[in-house]
């Protein structure tokens, strides 16, 4: 309210809605019902607004014992692939009328949880993580934090925690079906950091695909990288500056693709009539590229919806079971 206006009661807004005003408390401390308001409660939120009402959320936490604000803790933010689903996150909580605390640390176990810690020691109602590495059990079991509900998601981590991401092990499959179907035998793959289980689980259903369509995968064609375009360059390089280069490379993701586009053109060779390639993620960028990219669409902006969902219901009490969302493959002029 302006001018230095004290703030109105609730009993006031009451009055002027013509409600009660247990009423008048309950529209406005609840986020909009999925069927949309009453017409009394739009009357209360317009009087309300008029008037000038803030919400003291300080003391609405003190009588809860909630902060209505989540944390989250995300690795590797600057990817477009992350941002996404982070935006997904920001959506839905505040849908739900939640704030969230957000710590972005390093890709590392330790940054992780003093990361972790920050958090927590906000009072954050529920804690999403995304970067754990793997086996992240006994990572999840040092951490203290009481019994405060956590979820993973995008990177389960095989950490025992209620789960949501997309469905990698068939992504990966998907990719190497996509290559047999086109003929190709000679089958590599840039494996990304073997600490993440989002590399880990596309390499597993890679490998299975292949495996059941009689085609061998041996170590020497699985070469681990990081996720960013230089890791796909360096094991690019490795895999296709040598007389025995693979025929096809599914990169595990979208940036490690880039990479090894970067070293096919340095190489002269040409895509896909000398190398096929296979990416993951549908970055905006893969379908844009001078040779567009066949690529594994991952719903990234709905899998942060989705845990923000699922982290509720775990704060109310209710059981959460994982969830793996559908892929999609993208086919385009790298195969």
């Amino acid at each position: 309210m302006a001018g230095g206006q004290r703030t109105p009661t609730l009993k006031e807004i009451a009055k002027a809605a013509g409600v009660h005003v247990s009423t008048a408390s309950r529209v406005l401390r609840q986020s909009e019902p999925a069927d949309g308001w009453s017409e009394s409660a739009l009357r209360v939120r317009e009087v309300a607004d008029q008037l000038g009402y803030q919400r003291n959320l300080w003391a609405a936490s003190l009588r809860t014992r909630k902060t209505t604000t989540l944390g989250v803790v995300m690795t590797r933010l600057t990817d477009g692939v992350v941002a996404t689903t982070y935006q997904g996150i920001e959506q839905e909580a505040t849908r739900a009328g939640y704030s969230v605390l957000l710590s972005s640390p390093p890709d590392d176990p330790e940054a992780q949880r003093a990361a972790i810690e920050l958090v927590v020691g906000r009072q954050v109602d529920g804690l999403l993580l995304s970067g754990l590495h793997r086996p992240g059990k006994e990572f999840i079991a040092s951490l203290r934090v009481g019994d405060l509900p956590m979820m993973t998601l995008t990177r389960h981590a095989d950490a025992g925690l209620p789960f949501v991401g997309g469905d990698d092990v068939r992504g990966g499959a998907l990719a190497a079906r996509h290559l047999i179907d086109r003929g190709y035998t000679d089958l590599a793959v840039i494996a990304g950091p073997a600490h993440a289980t989002t590399a880990t689980d596309r390499l597993e259903g890679f490998r299975r695909e292949a495996a059941a369509a009689g085609i061998a995968l041996p170590e020497s064609r699985v070469v681990a990288s990081s996720f960013e375009v230089r890791g796909g360059t360096e094991a690019g390089r490795m895999l296709l500056d040598a007389p025995d280069r693979p025929r096809a490379i599914f990169a595990v993701s979208d940036t490690i693709a880039v990479g090894v586009l970067g070293v096919a053109r340095d190489l002269g060779l040409r895509i896909p009539e000398d190398l096929a390639l296979v990416g993951y993620n549908d970055i905006p960028i893969a379908a844009q590229l001078p040779v567009p990219l066949t690529t594994i669409h991952s719903p990234a902006l709905e899998i942060g919806q989705t845990a923000v969902r699922g982290l509720l219901d775990l704060t109310a009490g209710r059981e959460v079971e994982s969830r793996r969302l559908p892929v999609e493959l993208m086919a385009r002029g790298t195969t």
